[in-house]
């Protein structure tokens, strides 16, 4: 390997930079891998249960059960879509009974949407309906693989807990 001086007090390893660029690369591909597989593995799912519910509606609900109760803007913005949207989304969604809107306790013009009992009903349904369709695509898997997914679930369970926006407080407390 040839060294080069960094500097008066030390010396850099060309074959450091081939090992960070190969463990950043690897590292990245790892995570390119998993997002990809997971997105088909949902569409696997909702593919395999026939439902016509749209994908948004599903989000819309796990947003609210993991978050609380919400305004339309931040639940557009957590839900990746446009607040018209979102608006028209909230509202097919409370004539279902899934969701109920109320008019933000500190700011009238806003609208507060939280999940009903009937939304955490469907949404645990879809879950179950999900993994159900998934469970025979996992039925050759070893406890080892087992192992690897749990965890594998687990630690990104924990990153996305740390990386989840909280919400913001005057919304929460508004809506109660």
């Amino acid at each position: 390997m040839r060294r080069y001086r960094i500097g008066t007090s030390g010396s850099f390893n060309t074959g450091d930079i081939y090992r960070r660029y190969a463990y950043v690369v690897t590292h990245d591909q790892d995570i390119e891998t998993l997002i990809v597989a997971a997105h088909a593995l949902t569409r696997v799912a909702a593919l395999e249960t026939a439902n016509e519910t749209p994908a948004a509606q599903w989000r819309t609900l796990t947003i609210l059960r993991d978050h609380g109760p919400l305004r339309i803007g931040e639940l557009a913005r957590l839900s990746r879509v446009t607040q018209p949207g979102m608006t028209r989304l909230v509202g097919q969604m409370a004539d279902h009974g899934l969701v109920e809107r109320a008019t933000d306790a500190a700011d009238s013009r806003a609208t507060v949407v939280e999940v009903t009992a009937l939304g955490l009903e469907a949404l645990n349904t879809w879950l179950l309906q999900l993994t159900a369709a998934l469970a025979p695509h996992f039925d050759d898997l070893e406890p080892e693989e087992w192992d690897a997914l749990r965890t594998t679930a687990s630690v990104l369970m924990r990153k996305l807990d740390h990386a989840r926006p909280a919400a913001p407080s005057t919304t929460v407390e508004a809506a109660r």
